[in-house]
């Protein structure tokens, strides 16, 4: 009896060293900064820095500003082409574990089209009300025509690539996703003779969303680089010639993202619009900083499952939005800025050009492809209007600092469709979506067991 004494003591011991370590490292983990509060420090620090640079006339600043700035961007792009292809090409294989699959693509596609038309027509009634090229002092002369420009034509013959090669070194995403879709449908068909290249597609894919993660966590010091350059570059005086253009954007931007898509959250998915912000914030921001949807992507992918929307359902939409759904660079951008051109080069515009600019809008969204700027957008605008193509050049100067509230809308919209849907098909989770945090996100691409990718046995 006694014998045993000894064994049982020390055997108490132990566990509480582990429960010690628990309660230190939660502790520690307490203090870490907040991924959005790294980047509200980065944007406060930028903005610092770029007046420092601008107003001390520091050279070295600015060009070490554009330096940080160009290397984040170009460490989004690098993944831009695989991500795309890959992406796109297992969320279309992914839909043969959904159930009515073409229903919610179809349904998916509706809505994009709808959020899109609001969108635009919201651009237009702030164009119309304010006079954004009124009083500006610029001219017809101010402006240049841009290298390259974007038409129907070039729109429609452009999505069919003559080689296999050239989409992925020129970064021509319409191609890149003309090219993944029609692989994931050929691989549809085969059936089981294809399962080992779907195997390697999904692999090769999480690691590209790994590797851009860590690209992601540097967003705080790319962000001092990318607002800090704008300041040191343009500062306030730009801002203030385009001061009416700018808040046309941001007000529009903004009327979106917190009047339009609360209201068909409330509404049409019937869920609590707060929780949708305090999950899809992460993405949001990022997108602010980064200024490209498709360098976004795949944390959009994340934090919409997140709200609740089934993995193989958010890994079609997601991917298929972050190239077409635009409602930013592609509906309230276009809207305004045609009437902004046409003012400035004293152009009248009728009701059948609206209705053409909301056509654009709603039917050649995908003429952006997610990438940073809507410089195809808008020369594809212009030129189904008659408007000279020198008015891009009067934006150009002005895009990046747009350019930050159209890609957060942008992405908040493609967050927000597959919620929409998935509440509309009852195959919403609506306590994840209750409790979807943003802040809880420390690395979305850690590896995730196997059965949770599988079909549900019952289902089969």
């Amino acid at each position: 009896m006694t014998s045993r004494n000894p064994p049982s003591s020390p055997t108490s011991v132990p566990p509480r060293v582990p429960q010690r370590s628990q309660s230190v490292s939660s502790h520690t983990k307490s203090f870490k900064v907040p991924f959005w509060a790294q980047i509200l420090a980065g944007l406060v620090l930028g903005v610092l820095l770029g007046w420092l640079a601008r107003n001390q006339d520091v050279s070295w600043l600015v060009t070490t500003l554009e330096k940080v700035g160009d290397t984040f961007i170009g460490l989004l792009k690098l993944a831009v082409a695989p991500l795309v292809f890959f992406a796109i090409l297992v969320s279309i294989t992914n839909l043969r574990k959904v159930n009515n699959a073409a229903r919610l693509a179809s349904r998916t596609l509706l809505w994009f089209m709808i959020t899109s038309l609001i969108a635009v027509s919201i651009g237009l009634i702030i164009g119309l009300v304010t006079n954004p090229g009124a009083g500006t002092g610029l001219t017809p002369k101010d402006g240049k025509e841009p290298e390259s420009t974007g038409s129907w034509i070039d729109f429609l013959t452009g999505i069919i690539p003559t080689d296999v090669i050239t989409p992925f070194t020129e970064l021509n995403v319409l191609q890149i996703v003309f090219m993944a879709a029609v692989a994931g449908i050929a691989a549809l068909q085969l059936g089981e003779k294809a399962q080992p290249i779907l195997t390697l597609s999904e692999s090769i894919l999480s690691l590209l969303q790994k590797a851009l993660w860590w690209v992601i966590r540097l967003a705080p010091i790319g962000t001092i680089g990318l607002i800090g350059y704008a300041i040191a570059t343009y500062g306030w005086d730009l801002i203030g010639k385009y001061a009416t253009f700018t808040a046309d954007i941001y007000v529009g931007c903004l009327i979106v993202l917190f009047g339009v898509y609360p209201t068909l959250l409330a509404t049409v998915a019937k869920v609590n619009p707060i929780q949708f912000f305090k999950g899809a914030w992460p993405a949001i921001q990022l997108a602010f900083v980064s200024r490209s949807s498709v360098g976004t992507m795949p944390l959009t992918q994340k934090v919409t499952e997140r709200l609740g929307v089934p993995k193989e359902y958010a890994s079609f939409a997601v991917p298929f939005g972050a190239t077409t759904k635009m409602d930013g660079c592609a509906a309230i951008y276009p809207a305004i800025a045609a009437i902004f051109v046409a003012q400035i080069f004293d152009i009248q515009l009728g009701v059948g050009d609206y209705l053409l600019i909301a056509f654009v809008s709603v039917v050649g969204s995908a003429a952006t492809a997610g990438l940073t700027g809507a410089t195809v957008m808008l020369t594809l605008t212009l030129s189904t209007l008659g408007l000279p193509m020198e008015g891009v050049g009067l934006l150009l100067a002005i895009d990046p600092i747009l350019d930050m509230i159209r890609t957060a809308t942008n992405v908040a919209g493609q967050a927000l469709i597959p919620v929409l849907v998935s509440a509309r098909e009852n195959l919403l989770d609506r306590d994840a979506y209750a409790t979807a945090d943003g802040s809880s996100l420390d690395d979305p691409f850690d590896a995730e067991p196997r059965d949770k990718t599988e079909p549900v046995p019952a289902a089969a």
